[in-house]
């Protein structure tokens, strides 16, 4: 069965999770453990440009790579990544026979730049594996080019790399059977598998059963799937699979101790998986970074992800483009209404009147008692930012983000008066009012999407001169800085809003009398 290899690539892909900075002892237990596994093929790392750091798996040559091997490598082989514009080739030695491989990488669009590095790798002697990023984003005619070119150049071996995770069986044999009646019958055949449709376990079998018999292949997997968020293959699974099936022999008890020694430790600091954004980045077969940009945003559910995802252009699905990314989010968000009837029914409500704007800090519960007397003695209407709090008597909640919105509806209270932007989807309420997301997010110095700016705005388009901020915390690092128990993880937050969102409050400021009732960060940086 020496026809079927596995290759763990812990050290190169999940790197990502720790910018491969593992620790020099560490890599070295990784890949005794490996060795004593009977794991075929080991990537020890990347070839990159740079200052060389013995604690990290990047490396400028080969012989800063050798230095952490096991004098003892049993049957196992090294091989190591280079993405072939950051790294300069002349720095590559010979080749020594420390490396059995060097899996070469390059987009759609320097397809012929990254063949040239690869046929350089392979004048200095090295056995060299094509691995173009993004398979899934070829169609056939393209595939078929890139095959024959890589037919042309001959090298030991080629890699079908599903970058986005988006690749189901079908689409694995259709790729698989263009790669195999187009690629030589000696090249050997790669898959790389991710997880972002928790398929990689199901499609890597499914590649073993369809593979022809005589066609040499690797299957790359990690240690519990480390790997870029979601992941990879996990290497545990597939050896036990293999043990099973094929009649390897690999031990698993290596693995599993590599595992809890030196990887649990790490997917604690810095966990991967499945998870609902990168499905629907692969859904799209998108660069993950469209999903992770738009999460951090925090306002939006997955149902609005999914639309803004849909909306991308097919020339900048590849690589990440964050203008792209930031002006479709703002179209999204401003979805027109017409509010001319809530901005009159609001100013006549609010006209003349203070207002308390009571955000979701802890500080709310906390001074509670003095909030209440101040409305009170002033009758002035509560409104709260994103959430409606429990101890609030009358007023209204004001919503910007469409998931503490539909956390909201869940418990709504009968009769509630609500105003929500425009940008919050799904079914109002009866009587809610819809103001346009635009008409508030655009102050007239900057944009802001921070939902107490926002009604603070609102109130100054509703004549309102005097308003008191109750719960308007802000951040600080390792702090329990929300109320428990209105809703689920704040997404995006850090000290540097505080800085912010005080320049925003200072412009607002400049517009109406702004009283904190309890302590706030925000309060601090203005001073």
């Amino acid at each position: 069965m020496e026809k079927i290899r596995l290759l763990d690539c812990t050290l190169r892909d999940g790197g990502y999770i720790n910018d491969w900075r593992f620790g020099q002892r560490t890599i070295q237990n990784l890949l005794a453990r490996l060795v004593d596994a009977g794991c075929d093929l080991i990537e020890v790392g990347f070839l990159r440009n740079g200052a060389y750091d013995p604690d990290r798996t990047v490396f400028r040559n080969v012989k800063e790579l050798s230095r952490i091997l096991p004098d003892n490598r049993k049957k196992s082989r090294f091989v190591a990544m280079a993405l072939h514009n950051q790294y300069d080739i002349s720095q590559l030695e010979e080749n020594d026979g420390t490396l059995d491989a060097i899996r070469v990488t390059f987009h759609d669009y320097d397809i012929d730049e990254g063949l040239e590095f690869g046929r350089k790798v392979m004048e200095k002697g090295y056995r060299l594996f094509v691995n173009p990023i993004n398979i899934m984003g070829y169609r056939d005619a393209a595939l078929l080019k890139l095959l024959k070119k890589v037919r042309q150049l001959s090298p030991y071996g080629f890699s079908i790399v599903d970058t986005f995770g988006s690749m189901t069986r079908k689409e694995l044999t259709r790729i698989y059977s263009l790669c195999e009646n187009n690629l030589d019958k000696k090249t050997v055949l790669g898959l790389h598998l991710h997880e972002n449709l928790a398929l990689s376990f199901s499609l890597a079998q499914d590649f073993l059963e369809m593979r022809e018999t005589g066609r040499k292949c690797v299957l790359d997997a990690s240690l519990n799937g480390m790997g870029r968020v979601p992941g990879n293959l996990c290497m545990e699974l597939i050896m036990d699979y293999m043990n099973k099936n094929y009649g390897k022999k690999y031990d698993i008890n290596q693995v599993l101790d590599a595992i809890q020694e030196h990887i649990l430790p790490i997917r604690q600091q810095e966990s991967w998986g499945y998870s609902t954004e990168y499905f629907l980045s692969a859904k799209h077969n998108l660069h993950r970074n469209y999903a992770e940009y738009l999460q951090k945003k925090g306002n939006l559910t997955s149902r609005d992800m999914n639309q803004i995802l849909k909306m991308i252009p097919e020339k900048k699905k590849a690589a990440f483009d964050a203008e792209t990314a930031e002006k479709l989010y703002r179209k999204y968000e401003n979805r027109k209404v017409d509010d001319g009837g809530a901005l009159s029914q609001l100013a006549e409500e609010f006209g003349g009147r203070r207002a308390v704007v009571l955000a979701p800090g802890k500080s709310l519960e906390e001074g509670w008692k003095k909030v209440r007397s101040y409305i009170r003695k002033e009758g002035a209407i509560p409104v709260s930012a994103n959430f409606y709090f429990d101890e609030q008597e009358g007023g209204y909640a004001f919503f910007s983000n469409a998931r503490r919105y539909e956390e909201y509806k869940t418990s709504r209270k009968q009769r509630s008066n609500v105003i929500l932007t425009s940008n919050v989807s799904g079914e109002y309420g009866f009587g809610d009012l819809v103001i346009n997301y635009d008409r508030l997010a655009y102050g007239e110095k900057s944009y802001s999407a921070n939902c107490g700016i926002l009604l603070l705005r609102l109130l100054g388009l509703l004549g309102v001169k005097e308003v008191a901020l109750a719960g308007f915390d802000g951040y600080e690092e390792g702090k329990e800085n929300y109320l428990a128990g209105y809703f689920g993880e704040v997404y995006g937050a850090c000290a540097g809003d505080n800085r912010q969102i005080a320049r925003w409050l200072t412009e607002i400021r400049e517009q109406m009398k702004l009283t904190f009732l309890t302590p706030s960060r925000y309060e601090e940086e203005m001073r």
